[in-house]
């Protein structure tokens, strides 16, 4: 039997592909004689807190990259920049 972790993604995609609807519902139906439904409604719940934290995580971070960006400040200009600061040697 192969490694995931060592395969290719197109053999892990081919090994995916290779599964029925009926060894996935064999599949839940043990997870819900081990677990119960009382479990897996609390495990459903924490992993949806966790990805709504992850959601509005990601949309604040968005907010303050746009923020940052839509910023108006001007940058330093260089126009007005002497070729060549005097120095304490070019003045003797």
């Amino acid at each position: 039997m192969r490694e995931i972790a060592g395969a290719a993604p197109r053999e892990i995609e081919d090994m995916l592909s290779n599964v029925s609807i009926w060894q996935l519902l064999i599949v839940l139906v043990i997870v819900i004689a081990i677990f119960g439904t009382k479990k897996l409604k609390t495990i459903g719940s924490d992993v949806g807190g966790a990805v709504k934290g992850f959601r509005s995580a990601m949309n604040e971070a968005d907010k303050e990259t746009t923020e940052q960006l839509g910023d108006d400040s001007e940058d330093a200009s260089f126009d007005n920049t002497p070729a060549e600061e005097p120095t304490k040697e070019n003045h003797s």
